[in-house]
C-alpha cells in the first residue's frame, strides 16, 4: 500500500517559503504576491507540506535533471559502482554521464565530481528543509495543539539526523547546521568534528523517539515512527563503535518494536523476494522506505528532482528501472541503459543453496522480465560480465502498475532500512563488543539465515561471518561503500587502487568555494 507522503504536488509552494525565509531587506515589507514563513506557517495541513518537502530531499538523491547540476541518478554511482559489487557496463572511452560513473567504478575521486556535489546539495537542502519546520514550530504563532507540535519535531529531528548522518558517512566531518541561516553574509558552515556530529545526531534521534508514534496510521505509512528512529540510533552508535549503546537500542527495537522479516512462506526465496514486492511495500520488515507514488502518464525522468522548474508536473518516480535494467544497446527489450552491473566477486560470495543469489542476479538463460511487458531469457551478452541486477525486479515486480507508461520510471520503493540489518547490526555489536567472538550475536546472523533456508553458519571467524551476512543478505541496497570505509578493508578488496584517504569522498570544491574558507578539503585531494 502507497503511504500518502506524494511530496512533490507541495514542492512549489515550499520552494516559495525558502525563498521568503532566506530573502529579507531593511524595510521588512510583506510580500503582497507570496507567501512568508510568518503567513504559511500555520495549521498542521502547512506543517505537513513543509516535513514532506524534506522526505522529497531523500528522492532527489538519486534525482535526473537537465536544468540543475545536471545530475544522472548518481548516487547509485556513490553507493554501488564504488563497490566491488557493482561495476559499470560500458567501454573503454566513455565520456560524459557514463563517464563519470566509470571514474566512481576505477575509485577516481576529484572534488569536482558531479555526482558528490548533487549528493552535497540534495543533503543539506534536506537539512535545511528540517530546520525551517523545528524553527516554525517553536516561533508560537501556530495553531498546532501540544501533541502536533511533538510530531512534527520528532519527525522533523529524525529527518535533519537522517541527513547528518548520511554526510558523516560520506564525508567524516560535514558541516553541522542546526538553525535556518537567515543572514545573507554569513550561510557557510565550517566542518563539525566527530564528536560534535555524533552528539546531534544522537539527540535528534532519542528526540525522535520520544515525540513519534509507535506507528503511523494507514494514511501515513512511510513516515517516521518511534521504532525508526530507534533502530537509526542504534545503527549510529555501530559507525561511532559505541557497542554498549547500539546493543540497547538494537534490543529494544527487537523486543518492543513491531518489525518482523517476512518468513512465512514454504519457498524459501520467497521471504526474500516479498521484501522488495511492489505490493508488499511498507511491510512488516520496513524500518525505512524512501516513497515513490504512480503511476502517472506525465512521468518524466529529466524531473526527477523537486527543485527543477517543471517539478510541478512532474511525479515522485525513480529513475531505477531505466538505468539498472539491461543494456537495450546491446539487444535487450525495453531499453534499459544498464550502467549498473553485478561482478563475478559478488556471485561468487554466494553459498550453493543460497536463494537470495537467484533473487538479486540475472544469469544467462534466465527468465528475464521486462517490466510488465514480456519474458525472455537473459542473454549475457547484454552486459561485459554477463549478469544483471534482479533485484527489485523479477516476477514479482513484472506489474505493469509499478512503471509509467514510457517505461522510463519505477514506483517501487527504495528499501533504504530493513529489519534484517537490525538484527545483523545487533550481531555485529554484539560480535564487537566481544572482541570478535559472541555467541549469541551468531544467533542473529542464523535467523537471517534460516529465513532463507539456509543452515546456521559454520564459520568460526564471527566478524566474517556477520560481513559476509551482510554482503549478501542486503546486495544492491546503499551500504557497501560504507561497510567497506567504516570496516578499514578498502586495501583488501581493492589491492593497490586503494588510498586511504579514499574511506570519506573529497568535499565539493564548489562548497568550499563557497565557503569563503570556513568548509576545508578533507586530506588528499
Amino acid at each position: 500500500m502507497k503511504s500518502k507522503i506524494f511530496y512533490k504536488p507541495r514542492l512549489l509552494t515550499i520552494f516559495f517559503i525558502i525563498v521568503a525565509v532566506f530573502s529579507c531587506n531593511k524595510l521588512d515589507l510583506q510580500p503582497l504576491d507570496r507567501l512568508t514563513s510568518e503567513t504559511y506557517y500555520k495549521t498542521a495541513a502547512d506543517f505537513d507540506g513543509a516535513v514532506f518537502a524534506a522526505y522529497s530531499s531523500i528522492q532527489d538523491l538519486w534525482g535526473t535533471s537537465t536544468e540543475n547540476l545536471n545530475e544522472r541518478g548518481q548516487f547509485w554511482g556513490i553507493t554501488l559502482a564504488t563497490t566491488d559489487d557493482v561495476t559499470i557496463n560500458g567501454k573503454a572511452g566513455d565520456q560524459g554521464d557514463l563517464g563519470k560513473n566509470k571514474d566512481l567504478d576505477n575509485l577516481f575521486f576529484r572534488a569536482s565530481d558531479l555526482p558528490l556535489a548533487s549528493a552535497y546539495s540534495q543533503i543539506y537542502e534536506g537539512i535545511a528543509r528540517a530546520n525551517i519546520v523545528i524553527e516554525a514550530i517553536d516561533n508560537g504563532s501556530n495553531e498546532l495543539t501540544d501533541e502536533e507540535k511533538k510530531t512534527f519535531s520528532g519527525e522533523a529531528k529524525f529527518l535533519r539526523a537522517f541527513f547528518h548522518f548520511l554526510a558523516v558517512q560520506m564525508w567524516g566531518t560535514p558541516p553541522l547546521v542546526l538553525e535556518v541561516k537567515k543572514d545573507i553574509n554569513d550561510l557557510a558552515s565550517p566542518n563539525a568534528t566527530s564528536d560534535e556530529l555524533y552528539t546531534a545526531i544522537l539527540k535528534d534521534l532519542q528526540d525522535a523517539y520520544t515525540d513519534l508514534p509507535a506507528a503511523q496510521d494507514a494514511s501515513n505509512l512511510g513516515r517516521a515512527n518511534k521504532w525508526t528512529a530507534r533502530a537509526f540510533e542504534g545503527k549510529v552508535n555501530v559507525w561511532k563503535k559505541d557497542w554498549d549503546a547500539a546493543i540497547v537500542s538494537f534490543k529494544d527495537v527487537i523486543t518492543n518494536g513491531s518489525f518482523a522479516m517476512f518468513d512465512g512462506n514454504a519457498n524459501k526465496q520467497d521471504n526474500y523476494e516479498d521484501a522488495f514486492d511492489f505490493k508488499k511495500e511498507n511491510g512488516i520488515e520496513s524500518v525505512f522506505e524512501v516513497q515513490y507514488g504512480g503511476p502517472f502518464s506525465d512521468d518524466n525522468l529529466w524531473v526527477f528532482d523537486d527543485t527543477h522548474s517543471e517539478n510541478f508536473k512532474a511525479s515522485q518516480g525513480t529513475g531505477r528501472v531505466w538505468y539498472w535494467d539491461a543494456s537495450g544497446d546491446a539487444g535487450a527489450p525495453g531499453g534499459g541503459l544498464g550502467w549498473y552491473i553485478p561482478t563475478q566477486s559478488l556471485l561468487n560470495e554466494y553459498e550453493a543453496g543460497d536463494p537470495r543469489l537467484a533473487a538479486n542476479i540475472y544469469q544467462a538463460g534466465d527468465d528475464y522480465y521486462n517490466k510488465g511487458e514480456s519474458v525472455v531469457p537473459f542473454d549475457a551478452a547484454w552486459s561485459s560480465t554477463g549478469l544483471g541486477i534482479k533485484k527489485y525486479f523479477g516476477p514479482r515486480n513484472a506489474n505493469s502498475a509499478a512503471y509509467a507508461p514510457h517505461g522510463q520510471a519505477g514506483y517501487n520503493n527504495e528499501r533504504w532500512f530493513r529489519y534484517s540489518e537490525v538484527l545483523l547490526l545487533y550481531a555485529e555489536a554484539l560480535i564487537e563488543k566481544g572482541g570478535g567472538v559472541s555467541a549469541e550475536g551468531m544467533i542473529y546472523i542464523d535467523q537471517v539465515r534460516a529465513r532463507v533456508g539456509l543452515p546456521a553458519s559454520a564459520n568460526a571467524d564471527h566478524r566474517a561471518a556477520l560481513r559476509h551476512e551482510r554482503r549478501v543478505e542486503l546486495a544492491f541496497e546503499p551500504h557497501r561503500w560504507f561497510d567497506i570505509t567504516r570496516w578499514g578493508i578498502g586495501s583488501q578488496i581493492f589491492g593497490g587502487a586503494w588510498k586511504d584517504n579514499y574511506n570519506v569522498f573529497p568535499f565539493p570544491q564548489s562548497e568550499i568555494t563557497r565557503s569563503n574558507g570556513k568548509l576545508k578539503q578533507n586530506p588528499g585531494y
